[in-house]
């Protein structure tokens, strides 16, 4: 066999090689293209928080400063209550937040991980300090009920019906969907240290948190926890659970 002859077959498979390196390449480029022409759901993977629980971290936030935290809460009360309950049903109720949770929370506000145009104006002039004073006056206010405060919580159930949905979700969660129940995380009676509270929060609130999670509008959940429950819920699900922790009851079944 000729010199010319023995290399024919070498250029053949060279000449393949390329080719589906070619073909490989232009359907990569396609989809892309395709994606961006149908548009994403979230945002481009990013670094959840900032916050990361060191040390030094939780020696700034067992520090706080509960009379000081008490003078900074003016400029909230005006969003968030008096007594850390809110008057409007679609602004978080913060009396007796876990203080590791609100300190992380406006951390996210101040480093943008977390969106909100009033509260990250806010986070952005305060300092560590700040957030650490008004995490632990927070994290001491009671929750009963005060006649005398305008509170919106809790509100009653729009239909009732969802009940029964909230707390098989909350107890026991849907092994077939992966969602894991949601005291898991946040307590069997709805608050628990390190995670936010929903025992007492409002349930226009929870439900627009529960949609920000489920499009990636809100993504500073550490691990994408929040944003893959939330995205497996469907919507009368998502509504039963922020209407179900919205009026107060907890996985109480007793109460229906």
């Amino acid at each position: 066999m000729s010199q010319d002859n023995r290399a024919a077959p070498v250029r053949t498979k060279c000449g393949r090689f390329f080719a589906d390196l070619l073909f490989v390449v232009v359907f990569l480029a396609a989809g892309r293209d395709l994606l961006g022409q149908r548009g994403t759901t979230e945002p481009a993977l990013r670094i959840p928080t900032n916050v990361a629980w060191t040390k030094e971290t939780l020696v700034i936030i067992s520090r706080g400063d509960a009379f000081r935290g008490l003078l900074l809460a003016r400029r909230c009360n005006h969003c968030h209550g008096e007594e850390g309950f809110s008057a409007v049903a679609m602004i978080p109720n913060i009396a007796g937040i876990d203080r590791l949770s609100f300190w992380k929370q406006m951390e996210d506000f101040k480093s943008g991980k977390r969106v909100s145009g009033v509260m990250q104006e806010i986070a952005s002039r305060s300092s560590a300090r700040d957030s650490a004073d008004l995490a632990v006056y927070y994290s001491m206010l009671p929750t009963g009920s005060d006649s005398q405060d305008q509170r919106s919580f809790p509100q009653a159930m729009r239909d009732r019906s969802g009940a029964s949905m909230a707390i098989e979700l909350i107890l026991f969660g849907d092994g077939r969907r992966g969602i894991p129940p949601c005291q898991a995380c946040h307590g069997p009676a709805g608050s628990v240290k390190g995670a936010p509270s929903l025992a007492t929060q409002n349930a226009d609130y929870l439900l627009e948190q529960l949609n920000h999670f489920a499009k990636g509008d809100r993504a500073n959940d550490i691990n994408v926890r929040m944003r893959s429950i939330a995205r497996q819920l469907t919507d009368q699900e998502k509504t039963a659970l922020a209407e179900y922790y919205g009026a107060g009851l907890g996985p109480d079944v007793s109460a229906w």
